[in-house]
């Protein structure tokens, strides 16, 4: 058990070393049983862009997407605690102090390497029983706009993130699941200093402020967001944590909750179809789920298969590119040249094709050529790279990796936004990449205070407008991610662990938020680190670039005008936007680990 203080000290961590930007984990001591968990400072970041330095540890390390859920991952490492451990803690402050982002009213997947293997667990949501594939249709037979469906009952799907952690901590857990909730709990009763990012993103949302509890707990009198450095406290989210604490996730998937859930998304406007059997009948569900491993030159890449559509996507990236000619020069001053750039926006055209058409719930979704790994076959991924021409492709059609062809309709790029990613290694040498969502910013913009009647609680995602809204294409083709009761929704959420082939060792751990762009910040990451050379801060700092089967985006004033110029006269129709990643990525190094923390963010990485 804990034996909380709420002592407000500078504890030297990786926050501090944010700012001294000396690079290296200060000395902590041996873990002792337990863990008397320490609030510490906690400094105001600003948004936008900030430099990070990357940290070198030698015994574990933790990369969160906020400094508070950083150390909470931190100190439980210290005082003995699993990677998967570490992990739960820093979810659970996550659903505190980055609430527009994850938490336990979303989904995650998490992938951890115990020495020997790689496990996967499945947390995505899914979509009430009573569901069909016009969920998202009018009375009059016409989708929903996107807003509209976003910022509706209709969007939330059953929460999965609570009983998939409690799961996986049964499995590779090394202290009491109640020990985790600790810095959670604490955090919520005594409060935490509200972020520029967090104050600046309740300001702009003028939907939140609909939501009675969101109105209470986030806005002033006057319907003002509470500034920056107020100190928030959240005493319904406290309540609700304590009891899953001591209980377990029965605790969440009760009548009471899950009343309250059910409560919530029927009674708006716009009412979902979720029933409380849905919530509870979700804990019965068994999470674990078989990786999807695949070799890529000297490594091997482990993530989720569908619902993800994340891994088999960065793996066709990466195989594609590796069925071309590499160009003479890759990177030049630390900025992708446009001849590798042509390469892999063209590469990514294809892959965007393939998922579109193939990619959904694999337990209601048959596979191409019956598996999954027929999208990454070396013959297959050699008839896509031959597509490539030094000429752009306005935009890419599915392949048929099998004899075949499949009857599925091809889905519209439709936005994803939100998420978090968190990478752990822990003292033994085992390492998790978990991503977790709630979809867009704080979600479907509706709260539940878990039937506790406090004031607070936490934030239901809108997961089930990640399903094709309108279910088939104009020739009457079925989409493979349309709308099914019980079913997951597609996602780009991109876990990845790196591992040596040859060794099995583990090489690195890495993932992003930001909806469709997952996809190419954790391919970029995975290059960058793997492929250039660079570690893991240089990799993560690169400058964005995306493409979703049609124009190429590239991150906003990070690109040379002879660049765009040059991609421009091959073809591509350009545009340049902010693009901002959330990266967290841990690699071993001789000696231990280095982790890097995308500067767009507020995230660190913290160790010993």
């Amino acid at each position: 058990m804990y034996n909380f203080t709420t002592r407000l000290t500078a504890i030297a961590a990786a926050v501090a070393v944010l700012f001294l930007l000396n690079g290296c984990a200060q000395p902590q001591p041996e873990p002792e049983s337990g863990i008397n968990y320490t609030v510490p400072d906690q400094p105001e970041m600003s948004t936008g862009y900030t430099p990070k330095p990357g940290w070198e540890t030698s015994e574990f390390a933790v990369a969160a997407a906020n400094p508070l859920a950083t150390d909470a991952g931190y100190q439980i490492l210290q005082a003995g605690g699993s990677a998967v451990d570490a992990a739960v803690a820093v979810q659970m402050v996550l659903t505190l102090v980055e609430p527009q982002s994850s938490g336990i009213g979303g989904g995650a997947f998490l992938l951890t390497f115990d020495g020997d293997e790689v496990h996967a667990f499945n947390g995505r949501e899914k979509a009430p029983s009573a569901a069909d594939e016009n969920l998202f249709m009018d009375e009059n037979g016409e989708p929903y706009s996107f807003s509209d469906a976003v910022r509706s009952g209709l969007s939330v799907g059953v929460p999965g993130t609570i009983a998939m952690l409690a799961e996986a901590h049964a499995e590779h857990g090394n202290l009491e699941w109640e020990e985790l909730f600790g810095p959670a709990i604490t955090l919520a009763e005594d409060g935490f200093n509200i972020s520029p990012r967090l104050q600046g993103l309740l300001d702009a949302d003028q939907t939140l402020r609909k939501d009675s509890i969101a109105r209470e707990l986030y806005y002033d009198d006057e319907g003002e967001a509470l500034p920056v450095g107020h100190t928030l406290q959240n005493p319904a989210l406290a309540e609700i944590l304590r009891n899953v604490a001591a209980q377990g996730p029965s605790a969440f998937y009760n009548e009471t909750v899950a009343g309250d859930i059910v409560d919530r998304v029927q009674s708006h406007e716009r009412p979902g179809l979720m029933e409380v059997e849905d919530v509870l009948a979700y804990a019965e569900l068994d999470f674990k789920v078989d990786p999807m491993c695949n070799d890529w030159r000297s490594y091997e890449i482990c993530g989720i298969a569908p619902p993800s559509s994340g891994h088999i996507a960065v793996m066709q990236i990466l195989g594609i590119m590796d069925h071309l000619e590499a160009p003479s020069e890759v990177l030049q001053d630390s900025i992708p040249t446009a001849d590798w750039l042509h390469q892999y926006l063209e590469a990514s055209k294809l892959a965007y094709a393939d998922r579109a058409k193939y990619i959904g719930d694999a337990d209601f979704v048959d596979p191409p050529a019956g598996s999954w790994h027929s999208l990454l076959a070396p013959d297959y991924l050699q008839k896509r790279a031959s597509l490539i021409e030094d000429r752009a492709m306005e935009s890419a059609e599915p392949g048929n990796p099998g004899s075949l062809s499949s009857a599925f309709g091809i889905q519209p790029e439709q936005p994803e936004m939100g998420t978090s990613h968190i990478s752990i290694v822990d003292r033994d040498g085992n390492a998790v990449s978990m991503t977790t969502t709630i979809e867009q910013g704080f979600g479907s913009r509706i709260m539940s205070d878990g039937g506790t009647g406090l004031k607070g609680g936490f934030h239901l995602n809108n997961e089930l407008t990640d399903f094709a809204r309108i279910p088939e294409d104009l020739d009457g083709n079925p989409m493979a991610n349309r709308v099914e009761g019980n079913k997951r929704p597609r996602s780009s959420m991109s876990p990845s662990l790196v591992l040596d082939a040859e060794t099995g060792e583990f090489v690195s751990s890495v993932g992003s938020p930001g909806g469709a762009g997952i996809i190419h910040y954790t391919a970029k990451a995975i290059i960058g680190m793997h492929g250039f050379g660079l570690n893991a801060q240089e990799a993560i700092d690169l400058p964005n670039f995306v493409n979703y089967n049609g124009p190429s985006i590239l991150e906003q004033d990070r690109f040379t005008a002879e660049i765009i110029e040059s991609l421009e006269a091959m073809g591509h129709e350009i545009d340049e936007r902010d693009l901002t990643s959330g990266i967290q990525a841990i690699q071993r190094i001789e000696g231990g680990y280095f982790g890097g923390a995308d500067p767009r963010r507020e995230g660190v990485v913290m160790g010993d």
